[in-house]
């Protein structure tokens, strides 16, 4: 049986503007096409950072040019992010696999993921969204309910929730989609964030992490290995420090202890530890994988990149 990967694209990684992008996933499609090639079963998500900012913008400056416009929600340009990267990245992976005489299908799922109304994470909005704005702009923005924060000296911007997901709604969808040999690109952006209220799903003005995100759905997809890409080849502890240290394989309980220790960056690489360290300890035989892109395929063949194991490992 084929293994099961759930492969962690950065928003970073796919450019910061249209033209940046369409290079960006031709690369990434042959990194992707080698795992394909080589027999593993692919389900792809990717973050939205750069992307998502540039929709908010863009929808915001089409407002204040005509305030009769709608304002377009958070949650809308999500679901807006997830339209168009995942068509180019379809489309680049489709040309990368025929290339290859691979006949496989490639699909973009428009994915909603549940948020909890209660997650602590809605009372402290910290992340930040948007256009800088001048302290005028920023007050008449909490004027009307936002939350807004100072940012570094260049002006302030809105900011919000980060709340962790609770569950993938067309998880059985992806399911099918993958059972069926199609590679599935899923959960973009972290997922459009949902609140559901019976049977109704209400989108919130929120955005999800995309490693947690990718935890849930490889979790959920009994995948047997998670690989979140970065943009080095392995994680460190002592981070440019004198003592730096290069991780090879950590067990569950040393992950842990380095979380513990503070030695990863909130924003930065911590999320990405702790989605891996998540995935790891959710059930026996799981590995996650934290590497470059490049370097996707000999992180999963043991060569590179830091290894998170989980209890099957820890108990030999």
């Amino acid at each position: 049986m084929a293994k099961r990967v759930v492969i962690a694209l950065g928003g970073n990684a796919l450019g910061n503007n249209l033209a940046e992008q369409m290079l960006a996933v031709k690369h990434t499609a042959r990194a992707i096409g080698d795992l394909i090639e080589a027999g593993y079963e692919v389900v792809i998500s990717h973050g939205n950072g750069p992307q998502v900012g540039m929709i908010n913008v863009a929808m915001g400056e089409m407002h204040k040019a005509n305030p009769e416009t709608s304002v377009i929600p958070m949650s809308v340009c999500v679901a807006m992010s997830q339209g168009y990267i995942g068509y180019d990245l379809q489309n680049a992976l489709r040309e990368e696999l025929l290339n290859r005489s691979i006949t496989k299908s490639v699909v973009t799922l428009i994915t909603q993921v549940e948020v909890d109304p209660n997650d602590k994470a809605f009372d402290n909005p910290t992340k930040p969204i948007g256009r800088f704005m001048t302290k005028e702009e920023a007050d008449e923005l909490v004027l009307k309910g936002y939350s807004v924060m100072e940012d570094a000296g260049r002006g302030y911007r809105r900011v919000i929730a980060s709340p962790r997901p609770k569950r993938i709604i067309e998880m059985e969808t992806i399911k099918t989609l993958l059972d069926a040999g199609q590679v599935v690109i899923a959960a973009g952006g972290g997922g459009i964030p949902v609140i559901a209220k019976g049977n109704h799903l209400s989108g919130s003005g929120a955005v999800i992490d995309k490693d947690f995100a990718s935890c849930e759905l490889a979790k959920a997809l009994h995948a047997d290995c998670l690989i979140i890409l970065t943009a080095v080849e392995k994680v460190a502890i002592n981070f440019n420090k004198p003592n730096e240290k290069w991780l090879d394989t950590l067990t569950v309980a040393e992950a842990q202890k380095y979380i513990e220790e503070g030695h990863f960056a909130k924003g930065s690489m911590l999320p990405k530890v702790e989605a891996a360290l998540d995935f790891a300890a959710s059930s026996v035989g799981r590995t996650a994988i934290i590497t470059l892109l490049e370097k996707a395929k000999e992180g999963i063949e043991g060569s590179t990149g830091t290894r998170i194991v989980g209890v099957d490992h820890e108990s030999k």
